[in-house]
């Protein structure tokens, strides 16, 4: 646990420190290992505002609970913990913490990855303030597992990006980002997409640009087994793009945005030519027949 007091951490914060300008998100599940690193990270930036921290924790079957309420006996002023007494899942653990977010921007990591600059928040909300036609800015990571550094690329972006490259889900590191608190209502398809942060890049779109901010230090993003991306198949890693294709195809569809909803249309028909189309096929099919029997029942 940092070595650090509530009252040295806010020792440079001005105004009112009930009323938060920055929402740090992060959603955890079993990181008992890594929790620590993820807090420790929050809690050392410097800022001149006040800041809140917000722990989506969705009934962990190891210490991750304990760990979290022992960070909120030293730190109460600063980090709440929402929960429940049932696993709700990825999506509405995610939009349920986002929802109780009070700041201006909302900065995200999960809770097994960590932030290595002490200066990302007050940089990043600096620039979101000063710059209104932007709505997310966002910078670099870091891979790493156990044995250390990876040189790998996730393929998140390292430019500055347009209202349309947001809303096709150009893909940003999630652990790197600071948005406006602009989304204050999730629709039902938010829930069947599988990648929640693409699909809220999305949404962000309608309100403004991208912005890539190199100065900043990369995050660290840790590649273990228990990962959501980093370390699935290939054909889960098909799976949760066509779930989140077609939940932002039908999303832009109902808000009659044809040219965004054609692109996702496009991205699904690609999904299909540069894949086996036998078996994704047989895919689509059970997916028409599972979805069939539900709505049967």
């Amino acid at each position: 646990m940092l070595n650090k007091t509530e009252k040295e951490i806010m020792k440079n914060w001005q105004g009112n420190i009930s009323k938060p300008i920055v929402s740090v998100c992060t959603i955890t599940y079993n990181h008992e290992k890594y929790i620590h690193e993820a807090i420790d990270s929050f809690l050392m930036q410097e800022t001149d505002f006040p800041f809140e921290i917000i722990i989506g924790e969705d009934c962990s079957i190891d210490t991750t609970k304990k760990i979290v309420e022992e960070y909120i006996q030293k730190y109460p002023n600063i980090i709440r913990l929402i929960t429940s007494d049932n696993n709700v899942g990825m999506q509405e653990n995610g939009k349920r913490t986002i929802e109780a977010c009070l700041g201006k921007y909302i900065a995200i990591c999960e809770g097994d990855d960590f932030w290595t600059d002490k200066n990302k928040l007050q940089i990043q909300k600096d620039f979101l303030y000063n710059n209104f036609e932007y709505v997310i800015c966002y910078t670099d990571c870091q891979p790493f597992n156990e044995n250390g550094l990876m040189n790998i690329d996730f393929g998140g972006a390292r430019r500055d990006l347009t209202t349309d490259e947001l809303q096709k889900a150009t893909p940003i590191y999630t652990l790197t980002v600071m948005f406006k608190n602009v989304i204050k209502e999730f629709p039902q398809e938010y829930l069947f997409s599988k990648y929640g942060d693409v699909f809220i890049w999305s949404m962000l779109g309608e309100y403004g640009k991208g912005k890539y901010l190199p100065q900043i230090k990369p995050s660290a993003y840790r590649v273990h087994q228990g990962g959501l991306y980093s370390m699935i198949s290939k054909e889960k890693k098909i799976d949760m793009a066509f779930h989140t294709y077609f939940a932002l195809f039908i999303y832009h569809n109902s808000k009659n945005n044809k040219v965004i909803a054609n692109h996702y249309k496009m991205e699904i028909l690609w999904l299909f030519l540069k894949n086996d189309l036998k078996s994704f096929l047989f895919f689509i099919f059970k997916k028409i027949k599972n979805r069939l029997q539900r709505e049967i029942k």
